[in-house]
């Protein structure tokens, strides 16, 4: 496989909102900035929000989301993909490759 990893974060709120990043430094990243640094201060109690901004200015990115997820409840998952590339998939193989998959067995 030749193409790139990419992280990406699916936020479950309503409405759900989906993050890519080159890595999952740079999600982190992204989501304390767009997401945790944005949340309405009314939203967290005191300690939370202590919690929240020592995270953020210690740029402890990961520990910050976290403390997101827990104080919100609001859940997020992580991924890491690479990325199909053509080197990946020919198109000329594509016929010969489809012949042994599980859908053709039975021809």
């Amino acid at each position: 496989m030749s193409g790139s990893l990419v992280a990406y974060a699916v936020v479950r709120d309503d409405p759900p909102s989906v993050y890519v990043a080159e890595d999952l430094d740079v999600l982190q990243r992204a989501l304390a900035l767009r997401l945790v640094a944005r949340t309405p201060t009314d939203r967290l109690g005191r300690p939370d929000r202590e919690t929240l901004r020592t995270a953020l200015l210690e740029e402890r990115w990961g520990d910050a989301v976290h403390a997101w997820i827990l104080h919100t409840g609001i859940a997020i998952d992580v991924y890491t993909e690479r990325v199909l590339s053509s080197e990946d998939l020919p198109a000329d193989l594509i016929g010969a490759q489809l012949q042994f998959a599980p859908l053709f067995r039975d021809i």
